[in-house]
């Protein structure tokens, strides 16, 4: 393996994928005490990933499954899972803590894939022209690395969601600060990619 190759992906997947550190922080404090919600995170963090992999790879040889006006429209799967998720932030605003609550539920593996997915479609794009340069060789050395470091997002994301401050802080406003990240970053993929004519 070349290490230039290699560097070339850290670097790469780190800047494109850098908002998604506080995505699984807020997926992780919402699943703090919830059995198995750890492995669901993770599990939709990979299957959301390796779709963003797959589509720029198969873009790379010349395929495409979505035509690029569509891709504005990924946004409407996160706008869709933040409204859900503030409906259910509302309606459970007077509820004190319910040993069910605790014990199951959080973050399922298809809602942090779908918001994975949506967030990375702009990802697809910029790792496009990289893997069609790079050639088979250089292309199974960026999806190696690319996935490696998911693993890296999200030990850092359970990291930064289990330090006492930040922790304490996520679990008095995550319900809240859950739905405004997942509907904010809807809208602004809708809006940059100029979705409805926005």
């Amino acid at each position: 393996m070349n290490v230039g190759i290699i560097g070339q992906a850290v670097g790469l997947f780190a800047v494109t994928n850098i908002d998604d550190i506080l995505i699984l922080s807020l997926f992780f404090a919402q699943g703090t005490g919830r059995s198995g919600s750890a492995r669901r995170i993770v599990i939709g963090q990979y299957v959301g990933f390796a779709a963003i992999l797959a589509a720029a790879v198969a873009a790379a040889f010349g395929a495409t499954f979505l035509p690029e006006s569509a891709v504005p429209y990924l946004g409407l799967l996160p706008l869709a899972l933040g409204l859900k998720a503030a409906w259910r932030a509302w309606k459970h605003r007077d509820d004190e803590d319910d040993p069910q609550e605790t014990t199951e539920g959080g973050p399922k593996a298809l809602e942090v894939a779908a918001v994975t997915f949506a967030n990375g479609g702009d990802n697809i794009g910029v790792y496009v022209p990289v893997f069609a340069t790079a050639g088979v060789a250089g292309m199974s050395v960026y999806v190696i690395v690319f996935l490696a470091l998911v693993a890296v997002w999200c030990l850092a994301g359970r990291f930064f969601a289990t330090r006492p401050v930040i922790a304490k802080a996520l679990s008095r406003w995550g319900h809240i600060l859950l739905p405004v990240v997942l509907t904010a970053i809807g809208l602004l993929i809708l809006i940059e990619g100029g979705a409805f004519g926005l």
